[in-house]
């Protein structure tokens, strides 16, 4: 079914995260405003969805995954020219200082701890896609 014209664009972002519930929880939080979600169980997951979709505008990536770790995966996004400056927002468990300092020397866009409010991380991801006011339906 196509949107009516003056329907806000999409943004596709990609959710990689082992934990089903936390990435549910993303999904349900951005699904309220102008973002498509998919979800990734681990790192691989995640850099096929990526292939196969061609389209994602925004990746949050947990560190902490099996097969391939978060860290494994910005580094592959931002060594392939098509993903270099997709927005990317690490997810992981507090006091991982070593691994926010790799995640940012690898070009992640922003880092947030878990547990996270996902008000502020609907915020964080919205500011990064471009998604503007009127859009923004899911803020509250």
């Amino acid at each position: 079914m196509a949107e009516p014209h003056d329907a806000p664009a999409t943004r596709h972002v990609l959710v990689a995260d082992d934990e089903p519930h936390i990435g549910r929880i993303i999904k349900m939080k951005l699904e309220q405003g102008p973002f498509r979600v998919s979800l990734a169980h681990d790192g691989q997951e995640a850099l096929d969805l990526l292939e196969r979709a061609g389209d994602v505008d925004l990746v949050l990536l947990d560190l902490m995954m099996p097969v391939k770790s978060g860290l494994d995966v910005l580094a592959e996004l931002r060594a392939d020219e098509r993903y270099r400056d997709v927005p990317c927002i690490i997810l992981t468990a507090a006091g991982q200082e070593q691994q926010y300092r790799q995640a940012m020397a690898l070009g992640a866009t922003d880092f947030m701890t878990k547990p996270f409010s996902p008000k502020k991380l609907y915020a964080r991801t919205a500011e990064l896609a471009g998604v503007t006011d009127t859009e923004g339906t899911g803020a509250a």
